[in-house]
This record gives structure tokens, C-alpha cells and sequence, in this order.
């Protein structure tokens, strides 16, 4: 917890200046770690992804929650118990967000709205792979 912490801490001025699905994509990926994905099936999904958004033009273009790529990753990773680990991880780091106003904001919101915290991970999932992090 005292790591989640810190995350948070880190994120807070950078969740402050950007917009909500960016905020969004942010704090999925760090809840990221405690959903459980075959590896083998989330490589092929983000490769389906990555065509889909290419197709749509520039690669490095902003990626937004209801982007079509981000969309269809959303769809063939989609799982309940996943759903629910994505859930209750974001639960887990809103215990850690007290005096951290944005990263408050940003995780009530997720917690609100199951679809869209679901596309904020596919999102995440999908510039990682993007930007070449692991």
C-alpha cells in the first residue's frame, strides 16, 4: 500500500494537467499488474489492436477510451474476473489517494463507471505497447 502510494503521489501532478481519459489510462496502468492476462492471448489482441489502428491512420496519435483499436482490445480481452481484479485494484488504490485530489477525481470516476475503466485499461495496454515499455 505504501507503494501504491508513492505511485500516486508521482502521478498527482501529471494526473492534474491532463485530460480524463489520459488520467484514466494512467492510473489503469499502474492497477494493471493485478489483472490476470494469458500472455498468448493478450499479445494477439493487442497485435488485432495495433492493426485496427493503424488502418486508422497515424500510429502516434492520441489514443482516447472510445477509440476504435482501444475499443476491439476492450472487447477480446474482455472477462468478469478480470473486470473484477481491475476493480478491485482500483479499489486498493483509492485507499491510497487521500490529499491526492486528482488521483481522487480520477479513480472515483473509474470506480463509477465499470465500461470505462475496462477501455482505460485496454487503453493503457495498447500505448504501452506503443511507447515499447514492459
Amino acid at each position: 500500500m505504501e507503494a501504491d502510494r508513492q505511485i500516486l503521489e508521482h502521478l498527482e501532478p501529471h494526473l492534474r494537467e491532463t485530460e480524463p481519459d489520459g488520467a484514466a489510462a494512467m492510473l489503469a496502468l499502474v492497477a494493471r499488474d493485478k489483472v490476470a492476462f494469458d500472455t498468448g492471448e493478450l499479445s494477439a489482441a493487442v497485435r488485432r489492436a495495433l492493426l485496427v489502428l493503424a488502418a486508422g491512420g497515424d500510429l502516434r496519435r492520441e489514443l482516447s477510451l472510445d477509440d476504435r483499436a482501444v475499443t476491439r482490445l476492450a472487447e477480446d480481452v474482455d472477462d468478469p474476473s478480470r473486470r473484477a481484479e481491475l476493480a478491485a485494484a482500483l479499489r486498493e488504490l483509492r485507499t491510497s489517494s487521500d490529499e491526492l485530489p486528482a488521483a481522487t477525481r480520477a479513480l472515483d470516476a473509474l470506480l463509477a463507471d465499470e465500461d470505462r475503466a475496462w477501455r482505460a485499461l485496454a487503453t493503457a495496454l495498447l500505448a504501452d505497447e506503443l511507447t515499447g515499455d514492459e
